[in-house]
């Protein structure tokens, strides 16, 4: 190869690296507020660590924060263009008069467990103990379990249990040291209870298909303002296109686990594997929300976690969900 051939090529390379690059930074920056432990990371790690983000058009920026309130507050005070919320308290905010769009993200729930060795095989055989709770009193797993005990026994879990309420990691601990008759947690904690010899007594889905819901519908997703859409109008689709290609491959490829492994913080192989069947369960099918069915939850939280809750949110606000098909 002559030099003027090898100069030319190698011209040619570093002219399509730098036009990538410049590319690269002429692309709208997604700025999205995340629990810093938060499950959601590995969605967002593979997106980033795959060029999902790039690929789509846009390039993602993960910002950390200690708690879900302090991402909320980024998110509405615009130091964030997205964060991760359940879609009942964005309807409370759409229902109030705010601009706040969801995309779907997960449909995974926790659910009720029980030490390893307890002889309890329904919400009944609960009576008298004690129930730890991640949350407050409005944790919507605990309504929803409320309704269910009240439909299938006639049974009222606020009065014929005790409940002590708190954050995941203390419900997770509390319940391991076999403090609780039984606990209520966010998913990921109870994969690592289960793990550590905690049965599981009734989950949420269980509960609520019983209850006429779809357990299909997914609860988190991404909140997103309609005047930042209106300035990025291809912005929901392309976002929602870069998580679809995540979770595509985390539901279909094992290695692409691996790097996600310090993220999980994970303790044995049982943990590692179980997180990452669980979130797998949680991926939500392809496609736009069900909203007779989100309505029919919305309803029901209403009901019974009243205006605390659900704020003027009685039915399901016009517009919530994007369009993203």
């Amino acid at each position: 190869m002559s030099f003027f051939s090898w100069f030319g090529g190698a011209f040619a390379l570093c002219w399509a690296v730098l036009g990538t690059a410049l590319s690269a930074q002429e692309m709208p920056v997604v700025r999205v507020a995340v629990l810093q432990i938060g499950t959601v990371n590995w969605e967002l790690d593979t997106i980033q660590g795959n060029g999902f983000d790039i690929a789509n058009g846009f390039e993602l920026a993960a910002l950390p924060y200690a708690d879900n309130g302090a991402t909320r507050v980024a998110f509405e005070g615009g130091d964030a263009d997205v964060a991760v919320v359940d879609w009942i308290w964005a309807a409370r905010q759409r229902a109030a008069g705010k601009e706040y769009v969801f995309i779907p993200y997960s449909k995974a729930v926790g659910g009720l467990v029980v030490p390893g060795d307890s002889s309890a095989q329904s919400l009944t055989d609960l009576a008298g103990g004690k129930i730890g709770i991640a949350g407050g009193p409005l944790d919507k797993s605990w309504l929803i379990l409320q309704a269910y005990a009240e439909q299938e026994f006639g049974m009222d879990l606020t009065e014929d249990t005790e409940q002590v309420y708190g954050a995941p990691p203390l419900i997770y601990k509390t319940a391991l040291a076999g403090d609780m008759a039984g606990a209520i947690n966010f998913w990921h904690f109870l994969a690592k209870m289960k793990v550590a010899g905690m049965r599981e007594l009734l989950s949420v889905a269980e509960a609520s298909q019983a209850l006429g819901l779809d357990p299909e519908v997914p609860l988190l997703g991404y909140v997103m303002k309609e005047s930042y859409l209106a300035e990025h109008p291809d912005m929901a689709k392309s976002f929602y296109a870069a998580t679809r290609a995540s979770k595509a491959l985390l539901a279909g490829d094992d290695d692409a686990w691996e790097p996600l492994r310090e993220r999980m913080n994970v303790r044995s192989q049982a943990e590692f594997h179980t997180l990452r069947d669980d979130f797998r369960a949680g991926i939500p099918a392809a496609g736009p929300m069900n909203e007779a069915s989100a309505d029919k939850l919305l309803q029901l939280m209403a009901e019974l976690g009243g205006e605390k809750l659900v704020g003027e949110a009685t039915t399901l606000p016009p517009g919530l969900f994007v369009e993203i098909q």
